[in-house]
């Protein structure tokens, strides 16, 4: 939990009224300050006036759908996304990852995992805002992450990555050829110590397949995930 005298702001954009009240229920009582948008639009808005720590966002919203509502909110300052969605489709995840989004919620599901999402979250964001190791990784003949800039370029031309693919990029490119379960992956980056959301992490991987190339991450088929084993690491210069 963390130790700031204020407390951390969430914004819920939910246009259906008994789950956003009952999010927002839930947040409050855990100590978080809670505003609630119900529309697309208005979630834009509420985004921009607020500046919130972390944001739950519905797939499906009235105005502008909740990948557009995404992409927007990200387009100025990067915060942290829960989406929730009531379709389960590999391709639906995917994409919302890839506007944004840090990791998803289907629908149904149950307050005490909600709140140890949000959690995971937050402190993922704060220990990304204080660590600034100053190393380079290079992940095949044409992959580059600069850990201290959180930039990401492939043959030169630079990729984006949402927050939690880089953080996964990186644990994997640290340590190339390693296989690291879906457990692993979920305590170390996510800060997940339940072991819920393997299919968090395999959506994740999808996303760093499309935007990166096949050769990057290995499937290790009943164990987990693998950096390729060309990776290399060094200082940056």
């Amino acid at each position: 939990m963390s130790s700031d005298l204020s407390p951390r702001t969430i914004l819920v954009i939910e246009d259906e009224t008994t789950i956003a009240q009952a999010v927002a229920a839930r947040l409050r009582s855990e100590g978080f300050a809670v505003e609630v948008a119900t529309d697309g639009p208005g979630g834009v808005e509420a985004c921009a006036r607020l500046a919130p720590d972390l944001v739950v966002l519905d797939l499906m919203l009235p105005g502008i759908d909740g990948l557009e509502v995404c992409r927007l909110i990200q387009r100025d300052r990067p915060v942290p996304v829960l989406m929730l969605t009531a379709r389960d489709s590999e391709d639906d995840l995917v994409v919302g990852l890839a506007v944004g989004a840090d990791d998803y919620l289907t629908k149904p599901f149950s307050s005490r995992e909600l709140v140890a999402r949000v959690r995971a979250l937050l402190r993922r964001s704060e220990r990304t805002a204080v660590a600034g190791a100053p190393d380079l990784l290079g992940i095949g003949p044409d992959l580059r992450v600069d850990v201290a800039a959180r930039r990401v370029t492939r043959a030169g031309a630079e990729v984006h990555l949402t927050p939690t693919e880089f953080d996964l990029l990186v644990f994997l490119g640290r340590r190339p050829g390693q296989v690291l379960t879906r457990e692993q992956l979920l305590a170390q980056v996510w800060g997940y110590r339940d072991g819920s959301g393997a299919r968090t992490v395999d959506s994740h991987v999808r996303a760093l397949r499309h935007k990166l190339g096949s050769d990057v991450v290995r499937t290790v088929h009943g164990v987990g995930y693998a950096a390729a084993e060309r990776a290399t690491a060094g200082s940056a210069a």
